[in-house]
C-alpha cells in the first residue's frame, strides 16, 4: 500500500509545538509515581476499523520524547485496520512511553480519522473519473500532516497554499465586478500576470458564468454549490474543453450523484475539517515490565 512520503523536516515543527503544549512543565505524574528504571513495552492498539495514517508521525512523537525508545511499526500508512491489530510497538522506559502517549495518539487518531474519511468518499465514487480533493480548511499548523492523510485514504490535493495555483473565488469576483471587469476579462488578467504553466481555475454559480468562463479558457471551473441537474448541463456544454470541479454541499449521501454528472473534481472540505479521530489506544503490556 502507500508508504510514508513525510520528512522529519516537515513533521517535526507541528510535533515540537504539540509537545510544547503538552509537556513544557513535565509530566509530574510519571515522574512522581514511575521508577525511573521500570522498562517495558506497549502497543498502539486498533480499537476501530478504518484507514491507517500518521503510523510514522507517531513513532517520531516518541522518539522525540525519548531517543532510547525502540519503535517497530507493523502496519503502513495507507492500510485498512481493524478492530484487534497491533500498529505498532514501543519498547524502553515507561516513564519515556507515557510521556509521549497522548501527543502520539493525538496524531495517529486525527490523521487516520481524516485517511478514513477520505476512503469512504473514493468508495463511492470508484466506478466513476471524478476525483475526491481536499481543500484547504486544514488545522493551523496541520496541512501537511491532513493533506498526506487525504492520500492516505486515497484522494488528491488540491492547492497547498496559495501560491499554488490561480482560484478566483467569489470574494475576488465581488472585487474586480466593482471595478468594472468581467469574468472573461478575470481570467485573461489572471493568464496574464500569473507565472507561464500555471494553473487558472475560476468559481462559477450558474450556466451562464460558466459559459463565459469556458470563452475565457479557464482551465478548470468550479461549479459552486449547483445542482446535479445544472452540474451535468455545464458539462455536457463544454465536455472535453476544460475540466469541471463540484465544490459545496457535497456528502456521502450525494457524492456518487454529483460524480455522475460527469465532473472531473469534487472537492470537500469535510475532509480536514470534519472528519471524527478513529480510536486507537495505547495499552502497556504489565507482563513485559521489568525494574532495572
Amino acid at each position: 500500500m502507500n508508504v510514508d512520503h513525510l520528512t522529519d523536516e516537515q513533521i517535526d515543527p507541528p510535533i515540537r509545538a504539540a509537545l510544547a503544549e503538552d509537556v513544557t512543565g513535565g509530566d509530574i505524574t510519571s515522574e512522581a509515581v514511575i521508577p525511573q528504571g521500570l522498562f517495558g513495552k506497549a502497543q498502539l492498539l486498533v480499537k476501530q476499523r478504518g484507514v491507517l495514517a500518521g503510523a510514522g508521525v507517531a513513532a517520531r512523537v516518541f522518539k522525540l520524547v525519548d531517543a532510547n525508545l525502540e519503535i517497530n511499526r507493523y502496519i503502513e500508512d495507507g492500510n485498512v485496520i481493524e478492530a484487534g491489530d497491533v500498529i505498532a510497538e514501543i519498547t524502553g522506559s515507561v516513564a519515556g512511553i507515557l510521556k509521549a502517549e497522548r501527543t502520539a495518539l493525538n496524531f495517529i487518531q486525527r490523521l487516520s480519522g481524516i485517511a478514513t474519511l477520505t476512503a469512504k468518499y473514493v468508495a463511492e465514487t470508484h466506478d466513476l473519473k471524478a476525483c475526491i480533493y481536499d481543500t484547504r480548511k486544514t488545522t493551523p499548523g496541520m496541512r501537511m500532516l491532513e493533506k498526506y492523510a487525504v492520500r492516505m485514504g486515497g484522494g488528491t490535493n488540491h492547492r497547498l497554499d496559495l501560491s499554488d495555483g490561480i482560484l478566483i473565488k467569489d470574494n475576488h469576483i465581488a472585487a474586480l465586478r466593482a471595478t468594472g471587469l468581467s469574468l472573461k476579462d478575470m481570467v485573461t488578467r489572471a493568464r496574464k500576470n500569473a507565472p507561464a504553466g500555471t494553473t487558472v481555475e475560476i468559481e462559477v454559480t450558474s450556466t451562464k458564468e460558466a459559459a463565459e468562463s469556458l470563452k475565457a479558457g479557464a482551465d478548470i471551473i468550479m461549479l459552486d454549490n449547483m445542482d446535479t441537474t445544472e452540474m451535468k448541463q455545464v458539462v455536457n456544454m463544454a465536455r472535453g474543453h476544460t475540466k469541471f470541479e463540484a465544490s459545496g454541499g457535497i456528502t456521502l449521501d450525494n457524492v456518487h450523484q454529483a460524480a455522475m454528472t460527469g465532473v472531473d473534481i469534487i472537492s470537500i472540505g469535510a475532509l480536514t475539517h470534519s472528519a471524527p479521530s478513529l480510536d486507537i489506544s495505547l495499552e502497556v503490556s504489565s507482563q513485559t515490565l521489568n525494574l532495572l
